[in-house]
């Protein structure tokens, strides 16, 4: 995978899916908001794939509660969304979806330090809207529910 940034080009070393091998040609490419849409062809065992290449716009931090600092991590992001889809009838492609959703909207808003509680709201949001249940257990951990009036309460709210 090419990854570009505003400041520098990082190349990682890229191999064939099937036979590891370093060498192919691109033989379609296609643009999106989000990423750039390559399809590959082995040189070697003349085999198929597609990359997608991201564009780095630079870090931006986030403000936890506790007013420390940490780097935006979108694995982070990633691995929170995607236990809340757990077992869940979504599809991998929804769930990126939304995942660049809201990159994309923290990255618009410009600035170099985020409050993880506008991280929070937009990943709240965007659950509701796909799956209940997801959104559920999400605001659990992110309200940090203390017991079962909690959820009540919060299913009150869903069902309005």
């Amino acid at each position: 995978m090419v990854k570009h940034t505003t400041y520098c080009m990082q190349v990682l070393i890229m191999r064939c899916p099937y036979c590891s091998n370093t060498t192919f040609r691109v033989t379609d490419k296609r643009d999106s908001p989000d990423n750039i849409r390559r399809r590959r062809e082995c040189l070697k065992c003349k085999k198929r794939f597609t990359t997608h290449e991201i564009v780095d716009s630079g870090d931006f931090y986030i403000i936890k509660k506790d007013k420390t600092r940490e780097k935006f991590s979108r694995e982070k992001l990633e691995r929170g969304v995607q236990r809340a889809f757990e077992k869940r009838p979504v599809s991998k492609e929804e769930i990126d979806k939304m995942i660049n959703e809201i990159e994309e909207q923290l990255r618009k808003k410009g600035k170099k330090e985020v409050n993880s509680s506008i991280v929070g709201e937009l990943v709240m949001k965007k659950l509701k809207k796909i799956d209940n249940v997801a959104y559920i257990r999400f605001a659990s951990v992110y309200r940090n529910f203390q017991d079962v009036d909690d959820f009540k309460n919060e299913l009150k709210e869903l069902k309005k």
